[in-house]
């Protein structure tokens, strides 16, 4: 097996040795500082861009309960109507028999058949009646639960609501931080830029392959990993955008989401909700279709395609990419068609 020994190159290629830059001047950052203060800001958009989705999967969620909740309010008040009515005929039917109850009207009869006849109607009449009223009693009930559990529902889809204008104020002030750092850089500069992201992601594979973590990693793809896995292979070139599920860009976390649903499976729209939901599996039994998690606070994923490489949408200004399954931090490995 080629294990990938850089993010997105064959085993064997090589970085041309950069020039040293030329030392800041004092109270000036240097490019290494630059960087890293992007990436830290990308990566806290990223844990954001992860509370963002899930608080619009709960709304979504939410929504749709409320929507069950008021067509159940709307059938229980139809059949209320519907028993009420059915109240108002027997009360109507009385008044035409001269306004006595069933069992005076009995109890008048001279006819031992009639009588007889009519003792059984009479029971079978107060059964009605008596299921009549417990059915309505329920009914009522459950209307006055239905609006409770709708007023909580709101509530809930409320307070989803305000997370997703914290999380999205977040995400754009982040993003926006980190364009104000790389706009301020010259040509050169931004390439460099680039270069060290390049030389950082090198550097975390290459430690990561000396573990021998690739060493007894030899999984084959099930029929619906390989459908994941060209899916999102397909996806590459297209742009990050935050909170993006496709066709034309994606997040993470949306990119693997879509990814399985082409598969046929679906699973969580987050890293951290597949992180906690779906099987975990150990890295020497990673197969190509599996979701590799990252960073202690579970805010990235990527997809393991084989050969020691993972396909992922990176971050903002970013594209879809191929790279080291090990250039950042592995957190668990988890697999959706468990």
């Amino acid at each position: 097996m080629a294990i990938l020994t850089a993010p997105g190159l064959a085993t064997g290629t090589a970085y041309a040795t950069p020039a040293a830059p030329a030392a800041p001047e004092p109270g000036v950052k240097s490019l290494e500082q630059v960087h890293k203060e992007i990436e830290d800001l990308y990566h806290q958009a990223g844990s954001a861009t992860d509370a963002y989705n899930q608080a619009e999967a709960e709304t979504k969620a939410q929504s749709e309960k409320i929507v069950e909740l008021a067509n159940l309010i709307v059938a229980g008040q139809n059949r209320i109507d519907t028993l009420k009515s059915r109240a108002g005929a027997a009360a109507r039917a009385q008044y035409r028999s001269g306004g006595l109850p069933p069992g005076a009207q009995l109890a008048l009869s001279e006819d031992p058949s009639q009588f007889l006849d009519g003792a059984k109607r009479l029971r079978q009449g107060e059964k009605a009646t008596s299921d009549m009223l417990s059915e309505l009693d329920r009914t009522q009930n459950d209307l006055r639960q239905y609006a409770a559990d709708a007023s909580a529902r709101w509530a809930i889809l409320e307070a989803n609501r305000v997370k997703q204008e914290a999380a999205k104020k977040e995400i754009e002030g982040k993003i926006k931080a980190a364009e104000e750092l790389e706009n301020k850089l010259q040509a050169e500069e931004k390439a460099r830029l680039i270069q060290l992201e390049q030389e950082a992601q090198y550097k975390a594979q290459t430690a990561w392959l000396s573990t021998g973590a690739m060493k007894d990693v030899n999984g084959a793809a099930t029929d619906a990993g390989k459908r994941a896995v060209q899916f999102a292979t397909a996806q590459i070139g297209k742009p990050y955008v935050w909170g993006a599920e496709g066709p034309g860009s994606y997040d993470c976390s949306g990119l693997t989401s879509q990814a399985w649903r082409a598969a046929g499976k679906g699973i969580p729209r987050t890293s951290q909700e597949q992180l906690r939901l779906l099987p975990k599996v150990a890295v020497k039994d990673m197969r190509p279709g599996d979701l590799i998690i990252y960073f202690d606070d579970a805010s990235h994923v990527g997809m393991y395609i084989g050969d020691g490489a993972m396909v992922h949408a990176p971050r903002p200004g970013r594209n879809v990419t191929i790279a080291g399954a090990g250039s950042m931090p592995i957190k668990a490995v988890v697999r959706p068609d468990a």
